[in-house]
């Protein structure tokens, strides 16, 4: 081969000594040691910036090195010298202290709205039982939202639910009840402890719940009806029909009750009902909320106001109602589930959150 001779100020360092210096860097790294299971807290936030300036003494030193641009701790200070938090650290934890709800001394939850000139909870008030116009909810239904209600002359506090009589819209939440459940289940799973849920109340508050949404009714689809701003999801309008994200909730809260469910009395007939529902709800989601390209140029080609058992089009489809870019967007492999479908309707748009 070909030999290049190279100057004597330069060295050429061989294969094991670079392996070397790399082994060294790797060594030297700085590593961001968080422990599970513990709050990052602000006494967290201090270990780790301890932690980050040790990995970097030999370098610290150094007054060629110096930040190009103000981090929480790099503020004036040579790379890696502390020189105090960050002011806008400061504000985000005296903004996140005063968004805690507190109900007799404990935390219980964050503000969902505060008008600063009354200092009142917007859109949450006013609320005493689940009555809307004059008209009583099912029991079972889960609140949206609690308000603390203080009283200065008593010196008691008292939780107001909200139950949609105060909610934009006056829509009754339909998530709530399904979250509930399911953090239920995380919390029994994760702590290994599950005399929550097998306290009376719990097993009863579910059975409600259940009730509510395994109840008989006109619905000819194992998917629940929903209406506009029915859930605190981001896509809150636009939803009427049988959107794919409370679905995916629904699912979820089927499954984990059937974790949490103790079989006797009451509680076996809502397991058998359970996993009823839940081979419909997966049956029917596989076949008709899923898309692909052959189902798409079936669509396509459908016929409208097809009538019987034997019509192909069975939520009567209108293929003008395609919009063009599901073509262009739509993979020759795979797919996806539709975002909601409902008679005459199809929402073809792709939602990552039930995906």
């Amino acid at each position: 081969g070909i030999m290049k001779r190279v100057s004597s100020h330069v060295s050429i360092a061989s294969e094991a000594e670079i392996n070397l210096d790399l082994s060294r860097l790797l060594i030297d790294k700085p590593r961001f040691t968080l422990e599970r299971k513990r709050s990052f807290d602000e006494q967290s936030w201090s270990d780790l910036s301890h932690r980050h300036n040790d990995g970097f003494d030999s370098v610290a030193h150094s007054p060629a090195f110096r930040t190009g641009f103000e981090s929480p701790f790099s503020t004036g200070s040579h790379f890696g010298e502390p020189s105090g938090p960050h002011p806008l650290v400061n504000e985000a934890w005296e903004a996140l202290r005063k968004s805690v709800v507190y109900f007799r001394g404990q935390p219980v939850g964050t503000v969902a709205a505060v008008d600063h000139a009354s200092e009142e909870v917007l859109n949450y008030d006013q609320s005493s039982e689940k009555m809307v116009d004059r008209f009583k909810l099912g029991a079972g239904a889960m609140p949206a939202s609690f308000k603390v209600d203080r009283n200065v002359n008593r010196n008691t506090e008292t939780l107001v639910a909200d139950f949609g009589e105060s909610a934009i819209g006056r829509v009754a939440p339909v998530d709530s009840g399904f979250w509930w459940i399911i953090l239920l289940r995380a919390y029994t799973k994760y702590t290994g402890d599950a005399s929550l849920s097998e306290s009376p109340d719990c097993q009863k508050c579910m059975r409600l719940i259940l009730n509510l949404c395994l109840s008989e009714g006109f619905d000819t689809f194992p998917t629940l009806l929903c209406t506009d701003g029915c859930s605190m999801i981001d896509r809150r309008m636009g939803i009427y029909g049988y959107p794919i994200e409370i679905q995916a909730l629904f699912y979820m809260a089927l499954r984990c009750a059937l974790q949490m469910l103790k079989p006797d009395g009451e509680g076996k007939d809502f397991i058998e009902k359970i996993g009823q529902r839940l081979h419909a709800l997966t049956y029917h989601m596989r076949n008709y909320f899923w898309l692909d390209f052959p189902h798409l140029n079936n669509i396509y080609r459908y016929k409208t106001e097809e009538y019987s058992h034997t019509a192909v089009n069975k939520f009567n489809v209108i293929p003008d109602s395609i919009p063009d870019w599901v073509f262009d967007f739509m993979p020759c492999r795979g797919g996806y589930f539709l975002g909601n479908v409902s008679p005459a309707m199809m929402d073809f748009r792709w939602f990552a959150l039930g995906n």
